[in-house]
């Protein structure tokens, strides 16, 4: 049995951690709100943006206008972004994502696929097993803004453009809530808009009912304002992947350290009635000894 020392000991050192995923939970509170209002504030434009392309794809159709970062080819060369932390105690934050990028490389094999990571958690994982990683931008988060998203996306629409590469994936946390993330894999090159593709391929019946559509004027052109479009969409999609990555790593580390606080709390309990029994213990033994001593003076 410990002695009541070790006891005291150990109710001392579990308050103070205590104390200290308490204020991290704080600290990770005040964060996601922050970067809740950001990714709330994205959402809407990068949604409206992909929209206003996939239509003008479908009215310019006729045209044959088609900007490169649209362009699909057969996929030999691949690159998988992926968007972790620099820091860990978020939960299952850094394992979900680097779960399902390793699954994603078991399952494309077949394909030359090159891994770039943003976030020392992922480098850190690929680096110890071998992987080879052809970049890491370390150090996106502390500086994260539009700017330094759209750098990223830059270089990786270079090399998807310089036939680099044939496609370009990002694997990341969606953001639902502060206590639920989904591990999403977003195709970001060739950009696909989603209602593009719904409309690449109608049925008689869609277009009989479909409304006509109402053109536009363009200025200066149609294709000036896809060239503009196209590559802003890019580097929207890519910002936004990050502002979920934050907000979901704020949500999933407070509700970490609520929980360390919340066993915490039930541990120094355990060991309070612990202590309590064994000091109980030790004095029903030192009465007992004086009691046996007394008798024995008899």
């Amino acid at each position: 049995m410990a002695s009541l020392r070790d006891i005291r000991k150990r109710i001392r050192s579990v308050k103070n951690t205590r104390q200290i995923t308490k204020a991290m939970k704080m600290v990770s509170a005040a964060k996601l709100r922050k970067a809740q209002d950001a990714i709330l504030a994205a959402r809407p434009y990068a949604q409206t943006l992909e929209q206003i392309i996939s239509e003008l794809a479908v009215r310019s159709a006729d045209q044959e206008l088609a900007h490169p970062l649209l362009a699909s080819r057969p996929i030999r060369r691949v690159e998988l972004l992926l968007l972790t932390s620099d820091r860990g105690l978020a939960g299952g934050f850094n394992s979900n994502v680097i779960r399902r990028a390793n699954r994603y490389l078991y399952e494309n094999s077949n394909l030359q696929v090159r891994v770039s990571t943003v976030g020392r958690k992922g480098n850190d994982f690929f680096r110890n097993r071998g992987q080879s990683i052809r970049k890491d931008f370390a150090g996106l988060y502390a500086t994260l803004n539009y700017r330094s998203a759209a750098n990223v996306a830059e270089e990786l629409a270079a090399a998807f453009l310089n036939d680099e590469v044939d496609a370009v994936y990002v694997v990341y946390n969606e953001f639902v809530s502060a206590i639920t993330q989904n591990v999403v894999v977003s195709q970001l090159l060739p950009l696909q808009p989603a209602t593009a593709k719904a409309a690449a391929a109608p049925t008689p019946e869609t277009v009989a009912a479909a409304p006509a559509l109402v053109d536009f004027k363009y200025e200066p052109s149609r294709q000036a304002v896809l060239d503009r479009l196209v590559p802003q969409a890019v580097n929207i999609k890519l910002y936004r992947a990050l502002l979920e990555s934050v907000a979901s790593e704020q949500g999933a580390r407070m509700s970490a350290m609520e929980n360390a606080t919340n066993n915490a709390t039930d541990m120094i309990s355990s060991y309070t009635l612990l202590y309590n029994r064994t000091r109980q213990a030790v004095i029903t033994k030192e009465l007992m000894e004086i009691v046996s001593g007394a008798e024995a003076l008899k």
